[in-house]
């Protein structure tokens, strides 16, 4: 066995921890005397180990240091409050104390869950990013859409071949106004709706048309647009707009009419 292939399989660790078997630890023994440089690198972990050892180290009580050298001296049992303490005997002298590798072990274990928890924060800022991500591009297309449609809407609003009229609320509801485009030759119809009062819950807004005295049904106004573009309805006379249950109704409540405007 060459010091060649003791340092690439980690042998020289293994020794110095007391893990190898008696054979490969004889192996290694030679190998060291006969390679100054492979016991200089032995000489530097053992520094090393007890160098962290010693910095991690707890003060035993003055009693228990007492007892151990006496019982070094006269080779006699430790003993701690009348009960005897055998001494455990090795083929092999261990390398290095006992609470240094126990040291050492502490530090891996430290370090293991530092780096744990380094990588759970990290998932989870990693999560928290993409979450953030998704709603800036949820929030770019909400934009766009809107971007699109404002667009559509002033194309249609501004075409000279649509007409304007101003729809403005009565005694039933004095601060409401709404504005009409009408586009006969195109057959559309936009309403402008920000202008009308707050309605309850429980009501919506209708817009008719009246053709020959009859009130035909232009659609339901929606309460969340600004801008809604409504049934055409040819021949029309007039335009009205009146108070419904909420989903509308399938014929106008006269009484709740709010505004009209002559065509």
């Amino acid at each position: 066995m060459d010091s060649k292939y003791i340092r690439e399989n980690g042998l020289l660790e293994l020794y110095l921890f007391g893990e190898l078997s008696e054979e490969r630890a004889k192996a290694v023994e030679s190998a060291l005397k006969d390679d100054a440089s492979l016991s200089k690198e032995l000489y530097a972990m053992e520094s090393d180990l007890e160098s962290i050892a010693m910095e991690n180290a707890i003060q035993p009580p003055a009693a228990v240091k007492q007892q151990l050298m006496a019982s070094v001296e006269t080779d006699q049992p430790i003993t701690t409050g009348g009960a005897k303490v055998i001494p455990l005997q090795d083929k092999r002298t261990l390398k290095i104390p006992f609470y240094a590798a126990a040291a050492v072990a502490a530090i891996l274990l430290i370090n293991s869950v530092w780096l744990y928890t380094q990588w759970q924060n990290s998932e989870q800022r990693l999560q928290t990013l993409e979450m953030q991500s998704e709603g800036l591009q949820e929030q770019l297309a909400g934009l766009k859409s809107d971007l699109n449609e404002t667009s559509e809407w002033y194309s249609l609003v501004n075409d000279p071949e649509v007409e304007k009229l101003i729809m403005r609320g009565n005694t039933k509801s004095p601060n409401s106004v709404a504005v009409a485009y009408l586009n006969t030759d195109d057959e559309f119809v936009v309403l402008k709706t920000d202008g009308l009062e707050e309605l309850p819950e429980d009501k919506t807004y209708q817009m008719w048309a009246d053709v020959d005295g009859e009130m035909i049904d232009m659609g339901v106004i929606p309460r969340e647009k600004d801008m809604v573009k409504l049934s055409y309805i040819a021949n029309a006379e007039s335009f009205n707009i009146t108070i419904e249950p909420a989903g509308g109704n399938d014929h106008p409540t006269v009484e709740k009419l709010i505004t009209n405007v002559i065509l």
